[in-house]
């Protein structure tokens, strides 16, 4: 006869819960920890811990229904009372799904398991709305501020989301003025928020004096994002010097860790201004500082080399990246194809796009796009007809303007059946526009 299989206690499932990858294996296994046992025996004593973990398991796996019967068997327990961290854990889960109802719903039920609401799971749940997008929400939230039926304090946290959200710089100045009468002291987030929003438009005057503002107003220094926000914006506005300065100031402050999507920016700026020599001097003060080029540093200066039309450079540029151990992606292969095709070097251009696998990095749709393109433009409809094979065989399709501009270069030298073939598939993925069949005198049926 068979020995009956240990008895599985509340300590047991916990370390079983732990160990079982397999997120459905675990939510059986927590329904009935003990399967051999009698019908007679008294109900497992689940522990709080227990439920935590297998509710993680289920959110993190998007088993919203098996974590929702999970929660309703948590309702009805009375040995314990679930912290609020569980509930903004789900309302998370919810939220990284674009489920804003559901996150909403998951924090009306708080109550329902005799725990408090705090700003922690109301600030959750904004962040959640934020995520999905659903500023209809957000700004319903906001009102429920004002009422004493929420019953949360809201905090600056709250308002740093708020104004995540904000659509217009009135809207956020309004919200500034509103935390301010409610007595919040705002953080460096909040400045933080306020002035990479101004960046964003250009209202550079405006960033400024909110920078000197946290400053001399609540003693609260710019930190790294801030300055990074002020240089960029003052780069894309070709403020260069206010930009050189700015990280000046910034080497300045030991507090400070100048990191290299600072200096990437200003690269990518003196390319753009024509003053690429001083890249060499930028590199050298990172390397005095201990910065590290990483591959943002290399791709703004293989872009910078490829407008100016340095391809010699590009490729020294590619094989220092190795050198320090920094690996091109897909995008450092893509800017250099663009290049090439831009100057009609289709034939450069193949090479590198048919290089890519042995340099360990794939082709993605983009590097299909462009050279698809680039051949076009350069007239050479056959190498185009035979990437565009390959595009469709992965998967990708050019846009709508490259099949025009295929078709007609093509019809032009003649269409084939091969062609017409290729055509009739991406009218399938809705690639191809009615009147691009009426070029080569062609009539789209059921795919044929």
């Amino acid at each position: 006869m068979a020995a009956a299989l240990p008895k599985t206690s509340p300590f047991r499932l916990l370390s079983r819960l732990r160990l079982e990858e397999d997120p459905n294996r675990a939510f059986h296994l927590f329904q009935n920890p003990n399967p051999s046992s009698t019908s007679n025996r008294r109900p497992f004593r689940y522990s709080a811990r227990a439920y935590d973990l297998i509710i993680c398991k289920l959110g993190r796996a998007r088993m919203f229904p098996e974590m929702e019967v999970i929660l309703d068997q948590m309702q009805r327990e009375t040995r314990f009372t679930p912290r609020e961290p569980l509930f903004c854990s789900i309302i998370s889960f919810y939220g990284r799904a674009r489920m804003p109802a559901a996150a909403l719903r998951a924090y009306d039920r708080i109550p329902s398991f005799r725990c408090t609401r705090t700003s922690r799971s109301f600030n959750t749940l904004l962040h959640a709305l934020l995520s999905c997008r659903d500023f209809a929400g957000v700004r319903e939230l906001h009102r429920a501020l004002g009422s004493t039926e929420l019953g949360v304090t809201p905090d600056a946290c709250t308002y740093n989301i708020l104004l995540r959200a904000c659509t217009s710089l009135h809207d956020a100045r309004t919200l500034f003025d509103e935390m301010r009468e409610r007595s919040i002291q705002p953080s460096v987030a909040t400045f933080g928020t306020l002035i990479s929003a101004l960046c964003a438009d250009l209202k550079l005057d405006d960033a400024f004096m909110v920078k000197d503002e946290m400053l001399k107003s609540f003693d609260i220094k710019p930190n790294v994002y801030i300055y990074t926000s002020l240089i960029k914006a003052l780069c894309k506005s070709e403020k260069l010097e206010l930009a050189l300065e700015l990280k000046n100031e910034m080497l300045l402050d030991q507090a400070l860790n100048l990191d290299s999507a600072v200096y990437s920016t200003i690269i990518r700026a003196l390319f753009r201004v024509g003053r690429k020599g001083e890249v060499v001097g930028i590199l050298e003060e990172m390397k005095t500082n201990g910065v590290k080029p990483d591959i943002v540093t290399y791709n703004a200066m293989i872009a910078g080399f490829c407008e100016d039309k340095e391809f010699d450079a590009v490729f020294e540029a590619l094989n220092e990246m190795e050198k320090n151990g920094c690996k091109a992606d897909v995008f450092s292969y893509n800017t250099i194809i663009a290049g090439f095709c831009k100057e009609k070097r289709w034939r450069d251009a193949l090479d590198l796009f048919e290089d890519m696998p042995r340099r360990e990095c794939r082709p993605d749709v983009v590097s299909y796009r462009t050279l698809f393109d680039g051949l076009c433009e350069s007239g050479e409809f056959g190498e185009a007809m035979a990437i565009l094979d390959e595009m469709m065989f992965k998967g990708f399709v050019p846009g709508a303007g490259s099949v025009r501009r295929f078709v007609k270069g093509l019809d032009c030298e003649g269409g084939t059946m091969s062609f017409r073939a290729a055509l009739c598939g991406l009218a399938k993925q809705n690639a191809v526009e009615p009147d691009v069949w009426e070029i080569g005198g062609w009539q789209y049926v059921d795919g044929v």
